[in-house]
C-alpha cells in the first residue's frame, strides 16, 4: 500500500501512514526510525495544527517503539523530544526540551540536539540562546544551510546588520539556486543601506 501511495497516487501522508504501519509490524529499529523521521520532517512544515498534531503523535509512537529496541539511541531521544516541541502533543512543551537537553548535556558535540534546542529557543523567543546554539551548529556543520539561514534571519530581525550579512554570505556559498541567491542579494543590499 505504501508503494502505491508514493508511486502512483503521489500522496505522501498515506505513504507515511502505511510505511509506519509496516515498520510497526516489522519492528526493526531502522524502519521505525525512517518512518518516525519522515513524519517528524513533515511536522515542521505542516501549517494545519490538527494535522501537525496527528503527525507528531504518529512520530512519537514510532520513536518510542524504536527506543524500546535501543534505549540508549540519542537520535531517537532527540526525535522523540522534537515531537513534543513541534507537534504540540503535550500541555507542557518543556517535556520535549528536557528530552533533547538530556542528550545535549551529556554530549555537547551532538549537533542534532544543539540544532533542535536552537529551534526550540527560537520558538520560545529566547533569541540569545537560539543564536548560541545555532552558531555552534553552523560552525561545526557549515553545510547545515537551515542553521545558517536561521542565524541570518535572527540577526536581521534584531537589526544586527553585519552578522546578518555574514550569515547570508555564508548561505550564498552553499546555494545553487539563482533565484534564492538573488533574493539573498536583495536582503544584503537592503541591510547595507
Amino acid at each position: 500500500m505504501a508503494g502505491f501511495w508514493r508511486d502512483s497516487a503521489h500522496a505522501l501522508l498515506p505513504y507515511a501512514y502505511y510505511t509506519a504501519e509496516a515498520a510497526k509490524l516489522e519492528n526493526s529499529q531502522k524502519n521505525l526510525t525512517f518512518a518516525a523521521q519522515f513524519f517528524l520532517d513533515g511536522v515542521r512544515r505542516q501549517p494545519d495544527p490538527s494535522l501537525r498534531n496527528w503527525m507528531a503523535t504518529q512520530a512519537k509512537e514510532l520513536f518510542e517503539k524504536g527506543l524500546e529496541l535501543d534505549p540508549n539511541n540519542d537520535s531517537l531521544k532527540i526525535g522523540l523530544g522534537s515531537c513534543y516541541l513541534f507537534g504540540n502533543i503535550s500541555s507542557n512543551p518543556m517535556e520535549g526540551i528536557l528530552k533533547i537537553r538530556e542528550v545535549a548535556e551529556r554530549d555537547s558535540t551532538n549537533m542534532y540536539a544543539q540544532f533542535m534546542l536552537g529551534q526550540g529557543a527560537l520558538m520560545s523567543g529566547q533569541m540569545d540562546k537560539a543564536i548560541e546554539r545555532l552558531t555552534k551548529v553552523a560552525t561545526k556543520e557549515p553545510n547545515n544551510l537551515e542553521a545558517v539561514l536561521m542565524l541570518a534571519d535572527i540577526h536581521e530581525g534584531r537589526g544586527n546588520k553585519s552578522e546578518a550579512i555574514h550569515w547570508y554570505e555564508a548561505a550564498k556559498k552553499k546555494l545553487g539556486n539563482p533565484e534564492i541567491i538573488a533574493d539573498i542579494d536583495q536582503r544584503i543590499k537592503a541591510l547595507k543601506q
